[in-house]
Parts: structure tokens; C-alpha cells; sequence
């Protein structure tokens, strides 16, 4: 579904991506990994046709993605019904005067019937139980309601693809664990999710597959999650974390301190 080839980045003379190569087939749920600044979220918006690269190839289906097709009013508007973006701050992705505005914002703009955008507003709330948000006015929920917002304006355009800038950042432990149930019946159901995460006691939870970025906006690692998260040297290589162990009961586990 995803083919990143030779991907380069630079921002402001920086590199942020170098020959960055992956492939993300339809299903999968992968979590890009990595310590601050080495290019995760750059990655995740040039994915989502945010920006677009230096150098390389993306092709999304098949179809080349390039800051050229952007422009065209068509193709971008197929593309981005087919891939949604929860950026990490929910504050840069809200800005309707109601949560029921704010998720009829993409439908509407889909151009569907305002029945049809009703009907898609209503099974969010009630798919991600916010229903009493619904008349609310976005700027005055808490961390939690406005995630849960951001994503319903997401699965309110029923995308094939879901990405997810940090989903965990800034959430109580409670709102943690309904998100990490949220996205695994999205996975069940057929959805390919893609995430950059620092959360490594939750990651195996929501993600089958790691891609780990070291300092030099390289990926030194793509493997099963649980693979990377016993390779504990790398992790502290590429500074994602201090470690140690503690054992509970019959067994052993391993704790990480998060160096961001």
C-alpha cells in the first residue's frame, strides 16, 4: 500500500530524513520509533501528503505521491479520503465552534448529503461514546476529549489508513488504555495503522511491527516489535532509553525509562 523509496528531507539546511526506504503493506499496524527530532513525525506528514520530499519516490496504491499531484483539487481530495492524520497536538487539528462542526468538517467537504454527514457524526459519538460532547465547543475539553475529537473528525471520513503523531502523549493512564482498545478494534477491522510512538510499554499492544530511526534520521532497525523491544543495547544506542528490570511474580520484564 506504502512505498518509500530513497526518501530524503531537509528543512532549513537540516536533514530530517536520509534515504529513508520502507514498504507498509494494506493491514499492517506498524510504530515508528526513535528519540526526539529524528524525523518521525516528518515522516508521518509526508505520508499524509503534508509535505512532500526532497528526493526519492512515495507511491500510495501504486499511484507516485509528489507536491505537483497535491495541487491538483482531485487527486488530493481521493487521496486524502483514503489516509487520515491525528497530529499529536489536538489543538492544530480543531477548530470548529462544536465537536458534532468538527466532525462533520471532512464528510461535508467530501461532499456528502447533509443526511449522510448527520448519520457519520452520530456513529462516531457513539463509537468513541462522546455523545454528550456533541454541542460542546472544542477549546474548552479536556486532553482526553479532544484526542478522542481529533480522531473521531479522522474515522468520520472512514480512510483506509489511519496515522497517529504520538496518540499517547499527554493522556491520563485510564484515556491510555481506551485508545490502545480503540485502535486495536480499528486494526480487527481491517484498518492500516501507522504511528510514531516513545510509549514502549504500550507499543506491542497496538503495533506488530517496529521501524526504528537513530539520531542520524537513518532506520538501523525494522522488525517485529517484540524483537526490538528485547534489544535492549540498540535502544539505548540510538538514545530511546535507560533500562532495567524488575521481577514481578513468575516473571520477568522489562521497564524502560524514556529518555524524552
Amino acid at each position: 500500500m506504502i512505498e518509500i523509496k530513497d526518501v530524503s528531507y531537509s528543512y532549513s539546511n537540516s536533514i530530517v530524513l536520509d534515504k529513508i526506504n520502507m514498504n507498509i503493506a494494506e493491514g499492517e499496524a506498524v510504530a515508528l520509533m526513535g528519540a526526539n527530532g529524528c524525523g518521525k513525525s516528518t515522516l508521518l506528514k509526508l505520508i499524509n501528503g503534508i509535505i512532500s520530499q526532497d528526493h526519492g519516490q512515495y507511491r500510495f496504491n501504486g499511484e507516485e505521491v509528489t507536491h505537483k499531484k497535491l495541487q491538483d483539487a482531485s487527486f488530493s481530495r481521493r487521496f486524502h479520503q483514503k489516509i487520515g492524520f491525528v497530529f499529536q497536538n489536538s489543538d492544530t487539528q480543531l477548530f470548529n465552534t462544536t465537536v458534532y462542526d468538527e466532525i462533520a468538517f471532512g464528510p461535508r467537504q467530501m461532499g456528502l448529503e447533509e443526511v449522510e454527514v448527520e448519520k457519520r457524526v452520530n456513529d462516531c459519538l457513539s463509537l468513541l461514546h462522546i455523545e454528550e460532547l456533541k454541542a460542546r465547543t472544542p477549546y474548552h475539553l479536556s486532553g482526553g476529549e479532544k484526542r478522542k475529537t481529533a480522531i473521531a473528525c479522522v474515522i468520520s471520513m472512514n480512510p483506509d489508513v489511519l496515522v497517529l503523531d504520538e496518540p499517547m502523549n499527554g493522556l491520563d493512564p485510564k484515556t491510555q488504555r481506551w485508545l490502545v482498545n480503540f485502535l486495536q478494534l480499528l486494526h480487527r477491522s481491517g484498518k492500516t495503522l501507522i504511528m510514531s510512538t516513545h510509549n514502549l510499554d504500550l507499543v506491542q499492544e497496538i503495533a506488530d511491527r517496529a521501524i526504528l530511526f537513530d539520531e542520524n534520521h537513518r532506520i538501523v532497525e525494522d522488525c517485529a516489535t517484540k524483537k526490538l523491544l528485547e534489544n535492549v543495547e540498540l535502544l539505548k544506542r540510538v538514545n530511546l532509553v535507560d533500562q532495567y528490570y524488575h521481577v514481578h511474580g513468575e516473571g520477568e520484564h522489562k521497564h524502560y525509562h524514556d529518555h524524552n
